[in-house]
């Protein structure tokens, strides 16, 4: 087990920023290649308007998911400064806390959750004939939260060693299964919507038992010890403090797509479905980015805990220039093949130009995209979870939730509601970067007694 985990505090940065991000990105492109099966299942098997119903579920599902993927990020932060410090104690409470909090907050989330289904849906104005199936899929996905929520945070525990391979080889598994479920429910047993939502559940349950399985065989501090699960009052204040914001501004993501998701079905249902395929591609890009993002906050927390400024400052630079790098190769694919690959979810032409139309406007501004989710990660791991939290509220959902009642209204037309994309990238972009120097010039001055400009003088290769 060992051989996974990577030294963080000492040697080279570049190639370990790679090895843990490169991972953690197919890791995420895996799973969105894996639910994307769901919507070219339904969506060639099962027709637009089931495919439209699986679709229009997205930023619903983001929203209910992304606050504990936040506070799972906290529990990475938090474990990953206890490493730093050597503090094999700390590790075990936090490991154990974090277990137990993503079970009980998943079956929370999914109770709660059972009960706002129908405003859910109706703040996105779905239309009457794909509502019902697009109900069907939710509940019946609501279902699979705990398991769901207990797979981000054993992955975050295990990155926190910078495991990043082990999650990736347990989502290969169950995301294989995952598909034959789809075709095996679909084409067989005649289901639609339900059916892949099943599908979904199940190989979601097989990934976080097979971590659970790897984390009660791990002989190092990671070992979980079920006798051993209660929740540690210190820890779980340290992720709040860390994962709260972090889970807030994903959930502020999701409410701003929310609010176009809901101009998006306005536009009728193949203007829905081809923003559906296209989000199921243009993702993979996303992906990539945050990857570096998680990197990133991952090498800093360590380093943070065991004080050492130097390699913190030079890892901000790494993910920055490598988040670039691989952000904009994977845009120039997508753009290249996007005709193609879209055309595999849905052959009509209307859902194809539509799709067009999204990943123009999502994928020609990725490097804003890049300085927003790498600074996030940088900040989080610092410790400083809060700045980002809050120009993220500014910066993306003010600017879209105003964009949505203002201009899109004056001209209701999917480019113009997609131009808000990339406007509010930029922006938040450029507040980030300001953020980020001054939280240098100040947090690392306090900590370590000396300011972030003497720190970034004695940095190592």
């Amino acid at each position: 087990m060992k051989r996974h985990e990577i030294d963080m505090l000492n040697g080279s940065l570049g190639d370990k920023i790679l090895w843990v991000a490169l991972p953690l990105a197919a890791t995420g492109i895996l799973q969105q290649l894996f639910n994307a099966a769901d919507i070219a299942v339904v969506g060639r098997f099962a027709g637009t308007t089931a495919m439209a119903a699986v679709g229009s579920n997205s930023p619903v599902i983001g929203l209910l998911v992304n606050l504990f993927t936040g506070i799972s990020l906290g529990t990475n932060v938090v474990i990953a400064r206890r490493i730093g410090a050597g503090d094999k104690k700390g590790i075990h409470d936090a490991v154990h806390t974090s277990i137990l909090l993503a079970v009980l907050g998943g079956l929370l989330l999914m109770l709660l959750g059972q009960l706002i289904v129908y405003p859910l849906l109706g703040l996105l104005s779905v239309p009457a004939e794909v509502l019902p199936g697009a109900v069907l899929y939710l509940r019946i996905y609501l279902i699979g939260l705990p398991v769901i929520f207990l797979y981000n945070f054993e992955s975050a525990i295990l990155r926190s060693r910078g495991n990043t391979s082990t999650p990736l080889v347990c989502l290969t598994i169950s995301g294989i299964l995952n598909v034959f479920l789809n075709l095996f429910f679909v084409l067989v047993m005649k289901m639609t919507v339900e059916g892949v939502a099943l599908a979904t559940v199940l190989s979601n349950l097989v990934s976080s038992g097979l971590l659970f399985l790897y984390l009660l065989r791990d002989t190092g501090d990671l070992h979980v010890e079920p006798k051993d699960l209660k929740i540690s009052r210190d820890v779980l204040s340290d992720i709040a403090r860390i994962g709260l914001p972090a889970g807030l501004q994903g959930m502020i993501f999701s409410i701003s797509n929310l609010c176009v998701q809901s101009a998006i079905n306005s536009l009728g249902a193949a203007v829905m479905a081809g923003s559906a395929a296209a989000f199921n591609v243009e993702i993979i890009a996303y992906y990539v980015v945050n990857s570096f993002s998680q990197a990133a906050t991952t090498f800093i927390g360590q380093n943070y805990g065991a004080r050492k400024p130097e390699r913190c400052l030079r890892v901000v630079r790494l993910c920055l220039l490598q988040g670039n790098i691989f952000a904009v190769a994977m845009a120039v694919v997508i753009l290249l093949t996007g005709n193609y690959v879209l055309g595999f979810f849905n052959e009509d032409p209307a859902v194809i130009n539509a799709g067009l139309i999204r990943i123009h406007y999502i994928l020609l501004f990725e490097p804003a995209d890049v300085f927003m989710e790498v600074l996030s990660g940088v900040m989080r791991g610092f410790g400083n979870s809060l700045p980002p939290a809050i120009l993220t509220l500014i910066c993306v959902c003010g600017s879209r939730i105003l964009w949505v009642n203002t201009v899109f209204r004056m001209h209701p037309d999917f480019p113009t509601l997609m131009t808000i994309y990339p406007l509010s990238w930029i922006a938040t972009s450029i507040a980030l970067i300001f953020a980020y120097f001054h939280m240098k010039n100040h947090a690392l001055a306090s900590f370590f007694g000396k300011s972030g400009r003497d720190a970034e003088k004695h940095d190592i290769d």
